[in-house]
């Protein structure tokens, strides 16, 4: 059996009196797209900052590809292959696209070459190796001479993916990517997370709010509600779950089981 990607075994992140992640463990594996759900409060963000070395936890281990990084900072998860997004994107608004996206190639660093006259670097697949590459990979290439600040918000969401494409990353946390899109540019968001993953060899774990488009697209939900995990497993499970459609006080688990039942049928 593969090595998991990345393994977190009962983290708990407290504020103060506040627990806001409470013993959760979650295990990825490569290649996985794992999708995170659960009501406002439920610890989502605050988990994936922790996962991410954004936030130390007060307790509990860390481990990528067997290596604990629990109480690293965010530098340590990027250099072992985790790239994260944020609710708010997070680009250099006077730069241009391009430019932004080659911050994150230098962010990255250089690999070592393998052929000196080749000139490129080992291990990295051909279309994260530029930014004009990265940016035709997301659907920028048109945009890319123009100021971050002037783009539309879903380009902004899909730059901020760009660079962390552009740090070669093994696993990418994608935080609320959806937040603020049309419904057809969440539908093209998805089909591109899925696509990234399926050409890149990544594990995705991805946060959303909007739960009917997420359970529509990843293989495996974690639930989170009060800081607890309370459901792991395939969409179809997850839906059915009594303790899930409590949390969600029923209306989009009712909504997403109708859905289920009724592709049976």
């Amino acid at each position: 059996m593969p090595q998991p990607l990345l393994e977190a075994q009962e983290v708990t992140v407290r504020f103060g009196g506040l627990t806001a992640v409470d013993a959760v463990s979650a295990t990825f594996m490569p290649g996985e797209l794992v999708g995170i759900i659960g009501p406002n409060g439920a610890g989502k963000t605050t988990f994936f900052n922790a996962i991410s070395g954004v936030t130390q936890p007060t307790s509990g281990r860390l481990a990528v590809l067997g290596q604990q990084l629990a109480g690293q900072g965010p530098h340590r998860f990027a250099r072992n292959g985790l790239a994260r997004t944020f609710q708010t994107p997070r680009t250099f608004a006077d730069m241009s696209v391009r430019d932004n996206i080659a911050f994150g190639l230098k962010f990255a660093g250089k690999r070592p070459r393998k052929y000196v006259f080749w000139g490129e670097e080992t291990g990295v697949p051909w279309v994260l190796r530029t930014a004009d590459s990265i940016l035709g990979l997301i659907g920028l290439n048109a945009q890319a001479d123009v100021p971050a600040a002037a783009i539309t918000p879903s380009q902004q969401r899909l730059l901020e993916i760009g660079m962390a494409l552009a740090t070669r990353p093994r696993m990418l946390l994608l935080d609320e990517v959806a937040a603020g899109l049309t419904e057809n540019e969440v539908e093209e968001m998805a089909r591109l997370i899925r696509r990234l993953r399926d050409e890149l060899d990544l594990t995705v774990v991805w946060i959303e709010h909007a739960v009917t488009t997420l359970l529509r697209h990843v293989e495996r939900v974690i639930v989170l509600h009060q800081g607890k995990k309370i459901a792991d497993g395939t969409p179809r499970e997850v839906v059915r779950n009594p303790e899930v459609i409590e949390a969600y006080l029923g209306d989009e688990m009712n909504d997403e089981t109708s859905k289920t039942e009724g592709a049976e049928a």
